[in-house]
């Protein structure tokens, strides 16, 4: 790996650690502006304050203003997309290029691949020619892998969240995201077959110790971090929940701890 990916790579995780906290910000292209994402320079400016390692957003939000002030956060552009109208949601493509993420000061740079759908294939694909962009810019890659398609019955199910991970290293990704498969016991097992790191994705809206407790799982079960969406950035306090967040993550809190801090008087 040359010098100029360490580098960046630094400005994405905790460098004395190893450990990351990403905020994913790209749901906007799916979605469209949800609540947390209105004002999303703001939004940035508090997961920081939180102790969030980094941001993921697209790079047209990057030029809308990225941030105003606070607290410095690293920033990963993602390349892929897919709208809620579109026929099959599942089929990402590339939006944006390598080189255009670094235009914009890019410190990584993110893709969506889902293994089992219609066009895995075309996906697969994507995944190589922008690995071997990333790797000849010196720009660390986020691959998120998610099971979805036809032949996927449980996307968090360990056989098929084995696969996704070791996808996202055998093809040269740098970190791997993938869902949670319920138990340290049964993710350890994905940590195991992987030699990238792993982070955990958030997931769908779940309670404050529900997403504590699947944080303290998964590090105990060797994972690198999570990246976690809409239960950080909609919470209604975003920058305490990633506060508890990173306490179990770069500290070695307990999920019983960081709900103190969730919970502390201001």
């Amino acid at each position: 790996m040359g010098i100029g990916k360490e580098v960046r790579k630094e400005r994405i995780m905790n460098r004395e650690t190893g450990k990351i906290v990403i905020v994913p910000m790209d749901h906007g292209v799916t979605v469209g502006p949800i609540k947390g994402l209105i004002d999303l320079p703001k939004t940035v400016d508090m997961v920081a304050r939180g102790g969030a390692n980094a941001v993921v957003e697209h790079v047209g939000m990057v030029g809308q203003g990225h941030r105003r002030y606070g607290t410095d956060i690293g920033l990963i552009v993602h390349l892929s997309g897919s709208t809620m109208l579109a026929p099959d949601p599942n089929r990402k493509v590339l939006v944006c290029s390598v080189e255009r993420a670094i235009r914009v000061g890019a410190d990584g740079i993110s893709i969506h691949v889902n293994i089992g759908a219609e066009n895995e294939g075309e996906m697969l694909e994507a995944f190589g020619e922008v690995a071997e962009a990333a790797d000849y810019w010196g720009m660390p890659l986020l691959a998120m892998v998610y099971p979805r398609g036809p032949k996927v019955d449980e996307e968090k199910a360990v056989e098929n969240v084995k696969i996704a991970a070791r996808v996202g290293a055998e093809l040269g990704a740098d970190i791997v995201k993938v869902p949670y498969t319920g138990s340290p016991e049964t993710f350890h097992e994905v940590v195991t077959g992987c030699p990238i790191p792993v982070v955990i994705a958030g997931g769908s809206k779940l309670s404050d110790e529900d997403t504590l407790k699947m944080v303290e799982g998964a590090m105990k079960a060797g994972a690198a971090g999570l990246s976690m969406g809409r239960n950080a950035f909609q919470h209604e306090d975003p920058v305490r929940l990633v506060s508890a967040a990173c306490a179990i993550v770069q500290e070695g809190k307990s999920a019983e701890e960081a709900m103190k801090i969730l919970r502390a008087e201001a």
